[in-house]
């Protein structure tokens, strides 16, 4: 392809490399986080907000690393209908609580168009799931509040079909799109998915819009969460999704490929010089956190 954007859908209109001049950069707030810059966007937190003191906690925690969003569900769409399902407003009142008293954004996930302006009003970007990847009344419904969107890849869907996701939304007017990479399904029962790090760099030949990498559903397995997140940040990803739990083996859901305190800790902690190496650094809060650290003489 001789570097080249490799040929278009012809309906990526939009989202298509070729209708920006350069890639975007997508921000949550004034001064706040941001996807696609040269600082990277670490999203951090629980996958289910289960009580006001473990979002709280883990808020402190993932802050005090150096993380700049909080991602957790209020609304939990699971496999079966026995699971915990998550809890509502509640859970989204909780989580903006512990956003604001550790000065991090909020991401967390829409499942009904209905509930799309409550959770806006919460959260400073929504998030569409793998499994809502193609509802396009829930895409059009997200695009519709204007808020900065995280679109996950579907379980088995290709790149055409997520930028075309993309497309609906972008359709709305709100072109403040971030992808995310999570993971597809595959044949091999070793792993929970199959995490395709190639698209990364394919992606940046496809679209102008920025894309992150969530290595714990990718995985599925926490003591492979920090080597995929970081092979994630080398291979050009904007920021990273990680799911961190005060104490996982006892979480509602996905305990298995959530991070300690201290595993995050170490994860942010390996994390500098993988940035640096591709021309990107973490967020300033890091580097103010570090320099809190006092070095046993």
């Amino acid at each position: 392809m001789n570097g080249r954007p490799l040929p278009p859908s012809r309906d990526l209109r939009l989202v298509h490399v070729d209708a920006r001049e350069r890639q975007s950069v997508v921000s949550l707030r004034a001064g706040g986080p941001s996807f696609g810059g040269e600082e990277l966007a670490i999203c951090a937190g629980p996958c289910a907000v289960e009580s006001r003191e473990q979002i709280v906690a883990t808020a402190a925690a993932v802050a005090r690393a150096g993380a700049n969003v909080l991602r957790g569900g209020a609304y939990k769409p699971r496999t079966s209908p026995y699971s915990f399902q998550g809890l509502g407003r509640d859970g989204l009142a909780m989580m903006r609580e512990a956003a604001d008293l550790h000065g991090l954004a909020v991401v967390t996930e829409v499942l009904d168009p209905r509930d799309a302006e409550i959770v806006a009003a919460s959260a400073e970007m929504l998030q569409i799931g793998a499994r809502n990847m193609q509802n396009t009344a829930l895409l059009r419904a997200v695009g519709e509040t204007g808020k900065p969107v995280l679109l996950k890849r579907g379980l088995a869907a290709t790149v055409d079909e997520w930028l075309l996701a993309a497309e609906y939304i972008a359709l709305t007017g709100n072109e403040q799109i971030v992808l995310c990479e999570r993971g597809i399904r595959s044949f091999d029962p070793s792993t929970r998915n199959l995490l395709d790090l190639s698209v990364v760099p394919l992606l940046a030949r496809r679209t102008h819009l920025p894309t992150i990498v969530d290595p714990s559903h990718g995985t599925g397995i926490a003591a492979l969460v920090a080597p995929m997140g970081l092979a994630a940040i080398a291979a050009g990803a904007a920021g990273i999704m990680v799911e961190v739990h005060p104490d996982p083996g006892s979480a509602v859901s996905d305990g298995m490929q959530s991070l300690t305190f201290a595993e995050f800790d170490s994860f942010m902690e390996s994390m500098p010089a993988v940035a640096a190496a591709v021309g990107r650094r973490l967020p300033k809060r890091f580097a103010a956190a570090t320099l809190n650290v006092t070095t046993p003489p």
